[in-house]
């Protein structure tokens, strides 16, 4: 009798967890429902009472940066003004005028003018405070408001006031914005007779077709015997591109990267699919606090593989997945879909979002909870680290004169 009651039970629960799976659903959708007509609600209320005018587009953009920055730092909302800043991270390209700017002090400042490109056409150099940009005062912004003040689409002007140090006012000059395309490979060459370097910048559109060119033309030029591939301060970009860039040292066929999501249609295996150029050359990979994302999955790809050495400090430990989707009137939304993990299994993300304090701070993986792995050969390799480099080198300090000269700069 006692088997058979435990047999129906266990038949009423399962008949039952379906059901509860769909009231779930349900109170999920009835609670979208009633907190979206409670939002509309408060910004009409906002927009009719409130005792100074607003901007219902601020005010809501407000809201939506709050609400995804609750979630993680990776999921962002475009609106139709800042595509050419999505569009720049995917594909290196965007309507600007060729230069980086920084800031000094309260000043936002020409950092340097590309060679060819519009601010170097319009004389505007290395030093050149901006004033205003189309009449808009730039003082006090950061390099990021700036920044979308001087990108724009192609072959449209605008007019920038300039102070240039020595020179007596103000000056005005015109330029004409164009296409521009970031090289994600600025710099190869030899180090020495012998070992060839490679600098990455990023994982944009055709960039593994750049690394792979520059160690075509190394090998062309130069009898090499091993590589440097620099991967620091790399923030990543697109995992098609990280793949191939793997492909570059490895064979056909090698499984790259994982992913795993809420939705069954975000797992995905990832294997390379070219035939490799040079899997015998010894590389070192260099990375840092600033090697995150696809960076990291080339790093700890290939150091999972035993195909490359990895060099330098603890690199940030980004192992999540973003997907863009298309929204209405001409805006995007980059949002985490999945969690990745490199040949071993290992995933390298250092934080969980999904668990924070009262605060809103996300905790980090303590060490009691990271799992140990294997490379291809055996070494041990662990998660929730980010890539630990086989060799750590200890981090320098730096003259004031060369931290400013290694500070952040923003293309326009």
């Amino acid at each position: 009798m006692k088997k058979k009651l435990k047999k129906i039970g266990i038949i009423v629960v399962l008949l039952t967890l379906p059901g509860l799976f769909v009231f779930k659903t349900a109170d999920n959708y009835f609670e979208i429902s009633k907190n979206l007509q409670i939002m509309s609600s408060v910004v009409h209320e906002v927009n009719t009472y409130y005792v100074d005018d607003v901007e219902p587009s601020k005010l809501l953009r407000t809201g939506i940066d709050a609400m995804l920055k609750s979630l993680d730092p990776y999921t962002d909302f475009y609106s139709e003004s800042e595509i050419e800043d999505y569009r720049f991270m995917t594909t290196g390209q965007y309507g600007g005028v060729g230069a980086t700017i920084s800031k000094k002090g309260e000043d936002v400042v020409i950092a340097e003018p590309y060679e060819g490109w519009p601010a170097q056409k319009a004389d505007l150099r290395a030093g050149d405070v901006l004033i205003e940009v189309d009449g808009k005062t730039v003082k006090g912004k950061s390099t990021d408001d700036v920044s979308k003040l001087l990108k724009g689409s192609p072959n449209t002007e605008l007019k920038v006031v300039i102070k240039r140090l020595g020179v007596e006012g103000t000056m005005t000059k015109t330029v004409m914005r164009q296409e521009i395309k970031v090289k994600n490979v600025p710099y190869y060459g030899m180090i020495n007779d012998k070992i060839g370097y490679i600098k990455y910048s990023g994982f944009r559109q055709q960039s593994a077709e750049e690394v792979r060119d520059a160690l075509k033309n190394l090998e062309k030029d130069h009898n090499i015997s091993g590589l440097v591939f620099d991967l620091r301060g790399n923030p990543g970009g697109l995992l098609d591109e990280a793949i191939k860039t793997v492909n570059v040292f490895v064979d056909k066929g090698q499984l790259v990267v994982f992913t795993k999501g809420k939705m069954e249609d975000w797992n995905h295996q990832y294997s390379t699919e070219g035939e490799p150029l040079d899997t015998k050359i010894p590389v070192v990979i260099l990375v840092d606090g600033g090697s995150a994302s696809a960076a990291e999955i080339v790093s700890g790809s290939l150091q999972d593989l035993d195909r490359a050495i990895v060099v330098g400090a603890n690199s940030y430990g980004k192992g999540l997945v973003q997907t863009t989707r298309p929204l209405p009137y001409n805006t995007q939304m980059k949002i985490t879909t999945s969690k990745y993990y490199i040949p071993s299994g290992r995933c390298i993300q250092k934080i969980d979002y999904a668990k924070k304090d009262d605060e809103g701070n996300a905790y980090h993986l303590p060490d009691s909870l990271k799992r140990a792995f294997k490379t291809k050969d055996g070494r041990v390799v662990y998660d929730g680290t980010g890539i630990k480099p086989d060799v750590a080198l200890p981090r320098k300090k730096y003259a004031d004169v060369i931290m400013s000269l290694g500070q952040k700069t923003t293309d326009v």
